[in-house]
């Protein structure tokens, strides 16, 4: 049936993306061709490109990009994959590829998705990779202003610690410091702290 057939892909997915994050490349590849084989999903392309990557079939890695329906991705796992591809143009010494791979229509200075940050600090390291240093520098600084525009680089409020001077040095006496406890059994469940 096909909710079985639903059921089994997601669980297909799930073991695929488990492997890949544990860096078990085979056994990631092999979850997510069947996940795609009984979804016709092709979202975890990035994932499966950068299996063969990993494991050390670059060739085959970009076969599977060849013959991939981009047009049909979703934007993020396009992006996924323009890095994957240029980290592979990397690997092999080939910096012009790798900038050329991530010139992609969501590569756009005025505009930030959640993706921005990190496609925009792909294509600074293939710009510098290429020798290309000044334009490399103006995509380092984009990151950072999509980083802030995103709030991904927001600090927390910091926790503000008195520091005090010589009369706090003693911490300030606890009720339960002073005060014994009613009975025994009462001690030992005050004995753990407020932990």
């Amino acid at each position: 049936s096909s909710r079985r057939g639903g059921r089994l892909g997601v669980v297909r997915e799930a073991a695929g993306m488990t492997a890949y994050a544990a860096g078990k490349f085979s056994e990631a590849l092999r979850e997510f061709r069947t996940y795609r084989r009984i979804s016709g999903d092709n979202a975890h392309l990035p994932e499966m490109v950068d299996s063969e990557r990993a494991l050390g079939r670059t060739d085959k890695a970009l076969q599977l990009v060849q013959e991939a329906p981009l047009d049909k991705l979703p934007a993020i796992s396009r992006v996924e994959l323009a890095i994957v591809v240029a980290g592979i143009h990397l690997d092999n010494d080939d910096p012009k590829s790798a900038v050329a791979a991530l010139e992609i229509p969501q590569l756009n200075p005025r505009r930030g998705f959640s993706y921005s940050p990190r496609l925009f600090s792909a294509y600074a390291e293939a710009l510098r990779a290429a020798g290309r240093q000044e334009e490399a520098r103006k995509w380092s600084i984009l990151v950072a202003r999509a980083e802030r525009a995103l709030g991904l680089n927001v600090e927390p409020e910091p926790e503000i610690l008195d520091l005090g001077d010589d009369e706090y040095d003693t911490p300030p006496a606890r009720a339960r410091d002073i005060l014994p406890p009613s009975d025994p059994s009462a001690q030992t469940a005050t004995k753990g702290g407020d932990e």
